[in-house]
């Protein structure tokens, strides 16, 4: 196997500051565990322990306290958590911060892509989900209600989200860019009652509608009895009567003080839907106390976010009061930061801010929504295109906005890097303290471009995998533990992640079946009214193991490795790799943007490798070109791994999310059905695909 996946060097370590004002590392001086081994040894070997300790550490309240922090009684696929205990996350998220400094804190900044922007601190987010959730009581709906979020990334869909949870609904996240089968299929699976949706909004500075999307799929939900709607564009749209209220109308005259629905900690607070290989969408189900929490843990100890909480309340490194001196660029720095949790005085810090570049319809969404809210830290939203009106847009606002913690795509990266280093470093770029990655696997070059010529090689890139099922990470960089190019640090704390082979055994060294051996708070509670297929998914290959679906490793020095699918994997004349190994090599030609690997059945091999190539637009397409990229993956993986074929495409079919969807490129390529494809983003690159062949 290559140098990327098992080992290269050691690219990033951790200063003695990055270590001392750690999340990671005041968590586990509280509990007398002196590194990060020890963490996971006992994380892992007691799940309620640690479980516990995670509630605590985030201050997580109870209206009534729980029996059992987890009962196994039904096996490790079916737990129940916070057993007995009621708890409406909204109140963790809100109304625990309003005798607060924090309450003044902005709890939300946003930006369109024409320059309009908006802010909202604690307590006016407070207000504004309190008015909201009064005025879909008014509507009649209440506990158990699906309500359907159609929006684009404006502050109202973070309001309206809340709005729900606050009145014991259940959330249903859709994709901005759905058509209108794929929000009927959700919206009809989940029972949905109401829906929230705008007339549209701008990319590129084009309209695009949503509200004649949002109407011809609540045309076949019969039980949708309300339809929300944002004024966003200001465009001519069609309103039911009795059916249709705009949101300008109906929320703000309602009263800012709003009771919050008592709800059992495991009630259903969110069913977001992904797609399956074969079949419907699967409806992943996550409860109050599930998600949130698994997201801020996520988020403040592998990213590191910090809130603006009080110094008088913050937890010094030997258990009494302190407040560090913190750089936000990793540096030295004068700005007292309190790194505490609680707040009741007035002396308060300013919080980190963190933009994951995202909507609301993938998991990304709730999870940057719940883990700052938890943790008291800002959100900042993006409506717009990434480049647009200039290819620095992003590295413009995170300097004006004094960004933190930057969450972005390999793909993002890799369609930046022509535009060349300096559109990123000519902007004041000191606040960023952390990149951030999850989605698709990495290769190289773009990682490593990102480290050195944007990060100054100073700057973690904080690798995330994991999944929609999983309310975050399986596997994470983190503040404390060195990084190798496109490596993780390890599993997350209280993940009981293992590689094994095809009988299940423990493997290092080489490439395996990623999964998990215990259970964890944030996974899901099963597949919306399809529980045997969430067993058969994730509990039929082995007893009592996770088996995720992807692609791993662990290398000699304990840096763990997603390299795809497990169902992407490339068997071919008995050398079994990942496709991400043969995509970097092509990635490293410089007139390659971006490469998908997939195998296809061969008579005298039993699979054959074929590549498809997005080639910059630089480089025109030859059969010269073609020859040399097929001798490039001679040289490095040998004769044997010789691509039957290297096909030049304008564009990789790709969720809304950014990940390269191997499977319909394979399943188009061979003129097999292709699924589930309501997730693509750009569904006439399958096409494209067929006609490559």
């Amino acid at each position: 196997m290559s140098d990327f996946e098992f080992g290269g060097n050691i690219v990033w370590r951790p200063t003695p500051q990055h270590i001392e004002q750690a999340n990671l590392t005041r968590f586990m001086r509280q509990h007398g565990l002196s590194d990060f081994n020890g963490l996971m040894q006992r994380s892992t070997a007691d799940v309620a322990w640690f479980t516990e300790a995670v509630l605590q550490f985030l201050d997580i309240r109870f209206s009534r306290p729980y029996s059992q922090v987890v009962d196994l009684s039904r096996g490790i696929q079916t737990p129940r958590w916070c057993v007995g205990g009621k708890m409406n996350i909204v109140y963790n998220l809100l109304d625990k911060w309003q005798q607060s400094a924090v309450s003044g804190q902005p709890a939300v900044i946003w930006e369109g892509e024409a320059g309009e922007a908006r802010a909202l601190t604690y307590k006016e987010l407070y207000q504004e989900v309190n008015r909201a959730a009064n005025a879909l009581r008014s509507l009649g709906l209440g506990k158990g209600d699906a309500v359907g979020l159609f929006m684009p990334m404006t502050p109202e869909i973070v309001i309206a989200m809340l709005a729900v949870a606050r009145i014991g609904g259940i959330i249903l996240p859709l994709f901005s860019g759905y058509g209108a089968g794929a929000v009927a299929t959700r919206l009809l699976d989940a029972d949905a009652k109401a829906l929230f949706t705008a007339d549209g909004f701008t990319r590129r500075a084009k309209p695009v509608t949503m509200k004649p999307v949002a109407d011809e799929a609540a045309d076949q939900v019969p039980g949708l009895e309300h339809v929300i709607v944002l004024r966003r564009t200001g465009g001519a749209v069609t309103m039911k009567p009795g059916r249709d209220h705009w949101w300008h109308e109906l929320i703000p005259p309602q009263s800012p003080a709003a009771e919050t629905e008592i709800t059992d900690a495991e009630d259903t607070l969110m069913v977001i839907y992904t797609s399956g290989t074969t079949g419907k969408p699967k409806g992943a189900r996550h409860t109050h106390c599930g998600f949130p929490v698994k997201a801020a843990q996520d988020m403040a100890f592998g990213t590191d976010v910090h809130g603006g909480w009080s110094s008088s309340d913050s937890v010094s490194r030997d258990g009494g009061s302190s407040s560090d001196s913190v750089s936000r660029d990793g540096g030295s720095s004068s700005e007292s930061v309190s790194r505490g949790a609680g707040s009741s005085s007035d002396s308060v810090s300013r919080p980190d801010v963190m933009f994951w570049m995202t909507d609301m319809g993938w998991m990304m969404g709730p999870w940057l929504v719940f883990g700052t809210l938890l943790l008291g830290a800002t959100m900042f939203l993006f409506d717009g295109a990434p480049d647009y009106p200039s290819p620095d847009r992003i590295w413009e606002m995170t300097a004006r906005r004094g960004i933190t913690h930057l969450g972005l795509s390999p793909t993002f990266v890799r369609a930046i890097i022509p535009h060349g280093h300096e559109i990123a470093t000519r902007h004041d770029l000191s606040s960023l303290r952390f990149f951030a990655s999850t989605g698709e696997p990495w290769n190289p070059e773009p990682w490593l471009w990102l480290f050195e010529k944007v990060g100054g090689g100073t700057r973690p890139i904080i690798n995330y995998s994991g999944g929609t099922e999983i309310s975050g990470g399986i596997v994470m960089g983190n503040p404390i533990l060195p990084l190798k190019p496109c490596a993780f640090s390890g599993p997350c704390p209280g993940i009981a992640a293992d590689v094994v082979d095809e009988d299940g055994k423990s493997v290092r060294g080489q490439v395996g079946e990623l999964v998990i051996r215990a259970p964890w708070i944030g996974m899901t509670r099963g597949f919306w009214k399809d529980e045997q297929r969430y067993l058969d998914t994730y509990w039929s290959r082995w007893p009592d193991v996770w088996v995720h679906g992807d692609f791993a490793a662990v290398d000699a020095d304990g840096l763990w490795y997603i390299l795809g699918r497990s169902d992407d994997t490339l068997k071919i004349a008995g050398k079994r790799l990942g496709p991400a190994e043969v995509e970097s090599i092509l990635v490293g030609h410089p007139a390659v943007v971006e490469a998908a690997a997939i195998g296809i059945p061969d008579e005298i091999k039993g699979t054959a490798l074929v590549t498809f190539v997005v080639l910059n637009q630089a480089a025109p397409s030859s059969d010269d070109l073609r020859t040399e990229l097929k001798e490039l993956i001679v040289a490095s993986m040998g004769k044997a791994l010789a691509p039957k074929a290297v096909l030049f495409v304008s564009d990789l079919p790709k969720t809304r999310n950014a990940k390269v969807m191997r499977r319909m490129i394979r399943s188009a390529y061979l003129g097999q059905p292709l699924g589930d494809t309501s997730s693509l983003v750009n569904p006439d690159a399958v096409e494209e695909v067929r006609r490559a062949r």
